[in-house]
């Protein structure tokens, strides 16, 4: 029987014990996490075979090990691993949002010859802990791989374990990764919340303030919601490589300031020029062979059942859908419904399908 460790049962460690149970149901999962409850609620909801509370006295245990901290709480992991005797073959993975200092923390086990598989998937919620755990989390979702010493067989053998969270793996390097999630991930969550915070202290002697934040306020700083100790944890993990993209960013803004102050249109034309090219090109064809999703966007009128009348045409043409999503929703004009496909014939057919049906596509990506 294969034994299974995953180290932080929040949001992400009971997902993945779920989706392990899913496809193997035999597999005996151990579960370990600081707090009783969690265990408590994980063994109730037979996500966990088993609970423990050491890391030491129980990893020797393993056939594979997860672990599913915040990156602060990985390194350490890692550190003391390193000085556990670990069954031979065992492989070690973790789900950490930075990997250059996982990376570096997995060379001590590395060099005992243990098997480490950076991971990171990248999906979430606005809820957390084990009670927002569910199989089907990560379903379409991008899941980094960094592999770095491993042989190939350990990747498949990761990639078999989680064959039911039916993701779309990406492997990278450290640096490719800490680059790219700084970029797209770490650098808007900042964005969000200052600009948050900036317009709260804006609009503080305003009586009606932020209670008009609606349509692309709304959309912009949607992740400022997220868990302010998990976001201020990830930020001391990849410091260097933020700051930087933060000066870029503060280096665009200084630029498009002297534009507006000295009345220079022309600039300020190609500034949004710029984006709205780059923005509106951000389908599959720009990525060449990386895994993507396909949207349609369409016009639906603003009247009762019109959004059900969208999906439940998809459902009966056994067409299915990854995310749906309002973009605009005006009083007395048409709507705007973003439909997000796996693939680009469900997104063709579905295209057909409504065109049909008398709906306007006003976009596909």
């Amino acid at each position: 029987m294969t034994t299974v460790l995953i180290k932080g049962l929040g949001l992400i460690g009971s997902s993945l014990a779920l989706a392990i149970k899913q496809a193997h149901p035999t597999v005996r999962i151990i579960g370990m996490d600081r707090d009783a409850a969690s265990l408590s609620y994980a063994c109730q909801q037979g996500m966990i075979d088993d609970s423990e509370m050491d890391l030491a006295a129980t990893a020797s245990q393993a056939d594979i090990i997860i672990l599913a901290g915040p990156v602060n709480v990985i390194v350490a992991d890692l550190q003391q691993l390193a000085t556990v005797a670990l069954k031979p073959g065992v492989l070690v993975t973790d789900v950490g949002s930075t990997k250059q200092v996982v990376m570096r923390a997995a060379r001590a086990l590395q060099e005992q010859g243990v098997t480490f598989v950076g991971g990171h998937p990248m999906a979430g919620s606005h809820k957390s802990g084990v009670t927002a755990g569910r199989a089907n989390l990560f379903e379409n979702a991008f899941y980094f791989l960094v592999p770095g010493l491993a042989v190939e067989s350990a990747v498949e053998q990761l990639q078999q374990l989680l064959r039911a969270a039916r993701v779309k793996w990406l492997t990278v390097t450290a640096v490719q990764h800490d680059r790219i999630v700084g970029q797209l991930s770490h650098l808007p969550h900042v964005i969000a919340a200052a600009l948050v915070n900036q317009t709260q202290q804006a609009l503080a002697d305003s009586p009606l303030g932020l209670r008009l934040a609606a349509g692309g306020f709304k959309s912009i700083t949607r992740i400022a919601s997220s868990d302010p100790t998990m976001w201020a944890a990830i930020l001391m993990t990849n410091p260097e490589l933020i700051t930087n993209q933060l000066q870029d960013y503060i280096n665009q803004l200084t630029h498009i300031k002297m534009a507006i102050t000295a009345r220079d249109q022309q600039t300020l034309h190609e500034f949004f020029a710029a984006a709205k090219v780059t923005r509106d090109h951000l389908g599959p064809e720009q990525l060449g062979g990386l895994p993507n999703f396909f949207d349609l966007f369409l016009n639906v009128p603003d009247q009762v059942g019109a959004i059900a009348d969208v999906t439940q045409r998809l459902a009966r043409a056994q067409l299915s859908l990854i995310n749906i999503h309002i973009l605009e929703i005006r009083e007395d004009i048409d709507g705007v419904l973003q439909l997000t496909f796996s693939d680009a014939n469900t997104q063709s057919q579905a295209a057909t399908l409504l065109v049909a049906a008398g709906y306007q596509i006003v976009r596909r990506n």
